[in-house]
């Protein structure tokens, strides 16, 4: 794993690897995903982009079915970058990452906790967008 890979999960606050493969679980501020290389990926539905908002840097892309979504994520992959996916509460993209994962050869993370956790801690969230993927903005 290149050096400033090993050092970006760590500044991620990595908790605990959760297969084989490169799968993380991670509850990182909202200032360090806004600053870090990763492709960050909110797959929650439009509707809630709307309702709580996006970190700005989010590729908004809504996971329905994992076939559909490697398909529309792969032309935003750029090799060795890690995978970070958050949702509303954690539930999702746990279910989301174990699915992806086998399919990637990059680290994936799971953004445990949410937007709701993000929230929580008093990040104001942006307005989603159409540059980022919004189909209802």
């Amino acid at each position: 794993m290149p050096r400033h890979l090993a050092a970006l999960l760590a500044a991620l606050m990595l908790t605990q690897p959760l297969a084989a493969q490169q799968v993380f679980t991670a509850q990182p501020s909202a200032a360090q995903l806004l600053e870090s290389p990763v492709l960050l990926v909110d797959i929650r539905q439009p509707h809630e982009w709307v309702e709580t908002g996006v970190l700005p840097n989010a590729l908004l892309l809504p996971f329905d079915n994992p076939e559909q979504f490697l398909d529309a994520l792969a032309p935003h992959l750029q090799p060795g970058q890690p995978v970070a996916l958050i949702c509303r509460t954690g539930s999702r993209t746990a279910q989301a990452v174990q699915a992806i994962a086998p399919a990637l050869d990059t680290p994936v993370i799971d953004l445990g906790g949410g937007m709701f956790r993000l929230l929580r801690e008093g990040y104001q969230p942006a307005q989603p967008t159409r540059a980022q993927g919004c189909t209802i903005c």
